[in-house]
């Protein structure tokens, strides 16, 4: 009995430095995540190419953010979130003056991705399978990459109610 119990606390106390140790993911599963940016950007630009220019600050209800800020929410994201775990990434532009024009809102999203992929390739494995804490989330860095892209497309789908408000069909969601 006495070796069971001390077996049973040997294993939880190994229980919380597993789940903080690294986690390695296999350097193909990089390209997957450059794969998904690069779905992310095209997925951003048609929104904001297929919203007429005029309707950049509509909004669907008065608390929500107008269509440009929630396209300059979904691709500022990235160096924001990346920036709360000591990763910096420059987008070199102002996300405020993004929603502007389609040219401003194009030349942030396409800085902002281009900053993310870079990003992306030059991470080491060890940086990618390092711990971070994301809001109160322990994961691996790689793991990030992957929440931000739920996070993209969370974002846009809320923009959907924007193209019904004025009677437009949404760009086509590439999948079907």
């Amino acid at each position: 009995m006495r070796r069971f119990v001390l077996a049973v606390a040997t294993v939880a106390l190994a229980i919380p430095l597993v789940a903080q140790a690294p986690v390695p993911m296999p350097e193909s599963y990089r390209q997957t995540q450059l794969n998904m940016l690069g779905l992310q950007r095209r997925s951003v630009l048609s929104m904001a190419d297929s919203m007429p220019e005029n309707l950049y600050g509509d909004k669907v209800t008065p608390i929500q953010r107008s269509f440009a800020e929630q396209l300059i929410h979904a691709a500022g994201a990235i160096p924001f979130v990346l920036g709360t775990v000591g990763v910096t990434i420059n987008v070199g532009q102002d996300p405020a003056a993004a929603a502007g024009s389609r040219a401003a809102l194009r030349s942030f999203v396409n800085a902002a991705y281009d900053a993310a992929e870079a990003e992306v390739r030059r991470e080491t494995a060890d940086q990618r399978a390092a711990i971070v804490t994301v809001f109160g989330n322990s994961m691996p860095l790689w793991q990030v990459w992957d929440e931000l892209h739920q996070h993209t497309f969370w974002t846009l789908g809320q923009v959907v109610a924007n193209f019904r408000k004025h009677g437009m069909a949404p760009p086509g969601f590439g999948f079907f």
